[in-house]
């Protein structure tokens, strides 16, 4: 295209500086247009990154929490590998299709949780390991190995913030990007080896997905995200999956539910909806289409924009992939009633693409498969529930908002090992406390404790004096 920019490169960025390999994935925005070309390497440049990393050492801890608090400010202020961090934004949103609003927010929410990774990571330190009063015993936290491998996604830019707490506990950390999304791993690797982490402590490696493979079984650890690698590796003791989500509310039949209309439609609609946090089925206690009604209502409202535009909400994709997702859901919605998006959830942009409308469709049963369905924009599954249907729709959840008063309910659900977080009231799913799990602490998999008891030796002893001579006659 005419006046386009050339190609940002995304270079493979390893122990021995950037690798520019002969192999390149073009990386489009929501036009199909091309805006980056992401270096893919091969088989043995993972094997000897992997190696250099093995063989790296730790630096001290001050040296570490100082290096990812100047990588968290570089990653948000400053020009990385040829790009301002405008331009960064604005690539982002055009390539990922999320509202630049919510790339920006990233950005911030990346350089505060790089700042305070060490703080975040220690919440999973066990008391016993930071109490030293026990004689002279006592428990120490202890990495579990050194090398951890990352297979990121490319759902949301701010998801990058966890894997960073590794760096914090200790480990050489080897990333993989999203190669939907490989943007912001890249530019959080580059700030991190600008900040002092080292080539062979911190490594970007793009690969296809058969040697994705190669780096989860080379390195010690690892950590993945998406169904697709969620399934091959859930019965793994090694590799730390995350994803599906699966947020869900729970409204029970003492609760009014206009008064917390915002919360059930925050947790809805906001990050664009394509967060794994994002509310995807809400459960009635009673007739669910007042609610599924107010909801639609509300979310009917929001505006379809390119996502470069300041008041973007709606995530946008190519054209022919929107129309591809909208045959989907309909498909998957047969029987539901629509009380949006039955019409059509695709609004053309007028260049190639098109922004993803809300859709709000209502079920019969609690137990409707459609219920377990998870979109990348604001879709929801409104569904009956009763007390005869007990915890098993609601189980299997990153985030269940309650909105009800019954107490014993309450204890049911915090004590429900498949519901991961639980709030209870007006807190909508995708909030999420600084400090506080989202899907676990990382250092319960990183990290272990081990005794370690420190008995001064006995001092050798004196040895004894020479025998004095008996006096001669």
């Amino acid at each position: 295209m005419p006046g386009s920019p050339a190609p940002i490169h995304l270079d493979a960025l390893g122990p021995n500086g950037p690798y520019r390999a002969q192999a390149r994935e073009v990386v489009t925005d929501v036009t199909g247009r091309p805006v980056a070309e992401l270096s893919t390497v091969p088989r043995l440049y993972v094997r000897r990154g992997l190696a250099a990393l093995r063989r790296a050492e730790t630096p001290p801890l001050d040296e570490r929490v100082a290096a990812l608090a100047e990588a968290g400010r570089l990653f948000a202020t400053a020009t990385l590998g040829g790009m301002s961090v405008e331009r960064y934004e604005h690539a982002v949103a055009r390539v990922s299709g999320l509202p630049i609003p919510i790339v920006r927010e990233a950005t911030r929410n990346t350089a505060t949780g790089l700042a305070g990774a060490y703080g975040f990571a220690h919440q999973a330190r066990p008391r016993g390991s930071r109490d030293p009063s026990n004689g002279a015993g006592t428990a120490v936290w202890i990495r579990r190995a050194d090398v951890l491998a990352v297979l990121t996604a490319g759902n949301h830019p701010g998801i990058h913030v966890q894997w960073a707490e590794a760096l914090a506990l200790g480990y050489r950390v080897a990333v993989r990007p999203s190669r939907r999304e490989p943007l912001s791993a890249h530019r959080l690797v580059t700030a991190l080896h600008e900040a002092g982490f080292g080539g062979d402590q911190v490594a970007l490696m793009p690969t296809d997905h058969g040697t994705a493979d190669e780096l989860v079984g080379g390195a010690d650890l690892a950590m993945v995200y998406g169904d697709d690698v969620v399934d091959k590796y859930r019965a793994s003791t090694t590799v730390l999956t995350h994803g599906p989500g699966r947020a869900k509310i729970l409204i029970t039949s003492d609760t009014d539910f206009t008064r917390h209309l915002d919360t059930i439609v925050d947790s809805i609609g906001q990050q664009a909806g394509a967060g794994c946090v994002n509310a995807t089925a809400v459960f009635v206690e009673g007739d669910p289409a007042p609610v599924a009604e107010a909801v639609a209502d509300r979310l009917a409202g929001l505006p379809s924009l390119p996502p470069e535009s300041d008041r973007a909400v709606l995530p946008v994709r190519r054209l022919d992939a929107a129309r591809l997702l909208e045959k989907y859901v309909h498909a998957e919605a047969a029987g539901a009633r629509a009380w949006l998006g039955g019409d059509g959830l695709a609004a053309e942009l007028g260049d190639g693409s098109a922004a993803l409308r809300p859709a709000v469709f209502q079920l019969d049963r609690a137990d409707a498969p459609q219920a377990r369905l998870e979109m990348p924009f604001p879709c929801v599954w409104v569904a009956p529930w009763s007390r005869a249907d007990g915890l098993a729709p609601l189980r299997d959840t990153i985030v269940l908002t309650a909105l009800t008063s019954d107490r014993d309910l309450v204890g049911r659900l915090l004590d429900e090992p498949t519901i991961r977080n639980l709030h209870v009231g007006d807190h909508p799913t995708h909030v999420l406390v600084p400090g506080l799990p989202n899907d676990g602490y990382l250092g319960e998999f990183l990290m272990r404790s081990k005794t370690f008891t420190h008995t001064a030796p006995a001092p050798l002893a004196a040895p004894a004096p020479p025998a004095v001579p008996a006096a001669v006659s």
